[in-house]
């Protein structure tokens, strides 16, 4: 080689590498963590992705958790999971505005990446923001807002990261994870175990974890980076961005753990009075196996004709039976199919078959089906001993 064409180029490559080490040096990447909100779409927080340039101030943040809801057939793709989540980019002031609205705590964590991890970094962010790329198949356990983060982090750094895992965590399940947010929205904690099948009845990895924007903030915490000359925690500055006073959640009198229990109650009554006056109130049945039959529906649904993963085998169909529509249906009839009464028994059985199920641990149920249990057992006991019998009465 030429000394002239050497010297050239050795002095390209020196002036190329000042200019990247200048470069990749005037960025700050940082995680976001945002505290959970008031609802259901926001109970479990939020993550994002900062990317500060100091020299000419552009403050932009990353964000996985967003969708259009302008798409065609939304709440249809939403409910089978259909549905196309993107990243999106807004300016870091928009971003906090939203949280100081809502007066949500928002904490910063700025990493300590090399020159070159951040030039990596920012480029792959950047091709990720490209149109083809942006949209993404969002599932809430798997691959939501806080598990593409990480899924960045170990594309971009590989190796060189070391999640520093705990050997021995404490053991929680997915459905125990999710309880440690709605406990404070009793309807949707109950409206979950309801949809959710016992797939998430299974303990959850460290990583797997990670799904909760809370759980990936303290992994980051303890990460280190390696092989990258000494060894040095991935999160150099901790830093709170919003802070508000707790807010104490008030208790709702009107929860499914109240209303279902006195529910039972009224039932037992009814049951009580219909068997010493010898009245079947049929009315009532036909309305609350129409109801079970409705949900048994929705689970049916949600276990066979959707893409979620986390709504199959769900054993709530064993109280929640499609079938029990058909029985509301021969409720109304004048002449009741002597079948019926085998439909009943069927029903009993199938409620008790759930309460094993519940306790060998091979579904967690929400507590307060316990009293709509109570009333299923209940109810089919009575009409399968009283319905030929009270069907005569005039009244019944």
């Amino acid at each position: 080689m030429p000394v002239q064409l050497k010297k050239f180029l050795l002095t390209y490559s020196f002036i190329y590498s000042t200019i990247f080490f200048a470069s990749a040096q005037d960025y700050q990447i940082s995680l976001l963590t945002c505290d959970p909100g008031d609802q259901l779409y926001s109970a479990f927080g939020h993550s994002a992705i900062r990317v500060l340039e100091k020299s000419t101030g552009e403050d932009l943040v990353f964000n996985y958790g967003t969708f259009d809801f302008n798409t065609p057939y939304f709440y249809v793709k939403f409910t089978q999971r259909t549905l196309d989540y993107m990243l999106s980019v807004s300016t870091y002031e928009r971003f906090l505005a939203e949280y100081n609205y809502y007066q949500r705590d928002v904490r910063e964590q700025v990493l300590d990446l090399s020159p070159e991890q951040i030039e990596r970094l920012v480029d792959f962010l950047q091709i990720n923001y490209r149109p083809q790329n942006r949209f993404y198949r969002y599932d809430f356990f798997y691959d939501n807002c806080a598990t593409r983060i990480r899924d960045v982090m170990d594309r971009v750094l590989g190796k060189q990261l070391d999640w520093n895992e705990e050997q021995n965590p404490e053991q929680k399940t997915f459905r125990n994870l999710i309880d440690e947010y709605v406990y404070p929205l009793p309807w949707a904690d109950f409206g979950i175990d309801l949809a959710l099948g016992s797939v998430i009845d299974v303990d959850a990895s460290e990583r797997e974890k990670q799904f909760l924007p809370d759980y990936m903030e303290a992994a980051f915490g303890k990460a280190l980076i390696v092989g990258d000359g000494p060894t040095r925690p991935l999160v150099k500055e901790n830093k709170v961005i919003l802070e508000f006073p707790d807010r104490e959640s008030p208790m709702d009198l009107f929860n499914p753990y109240i209303l279902w229990w006195v529910f039972a109650i009224l039932v037992m009554a009814l049951t009580y009075f219909g068997f010493k006056k010898k009245r079947l109130f049929i009315g009532f049945d036909i309305g609350f196996f129409t109801v079970l039959g409705l949900l048994g529906l929705l689970i049916t649904m949600l276990w066979f004709f959707t893409f979620h993963s986390q709504t199959k085998y769900n054993w709530n169909i064993l109280w929640a039976f499609p079938g029990h529509l058909i029985l509301a249906f021969m409720l109304m009839r004048k002449s009741i199919p002597a079948w019926v009464k085998k439909y009943l028994l069927f029903a009993l059985i199938s409620a008790n078959v759930g309460l094993v199920f519940w306790f060998f641990g091979w579904q967690s149920f929400h507590p307060s089906i316990v009293p709509l249990l109570l009333v299923l057992i209940l109810r089919t006991n009575f009409l399968y001993y009283n319905l030929e019998k009270f069907r005569l009465n005039p009244k019944g």
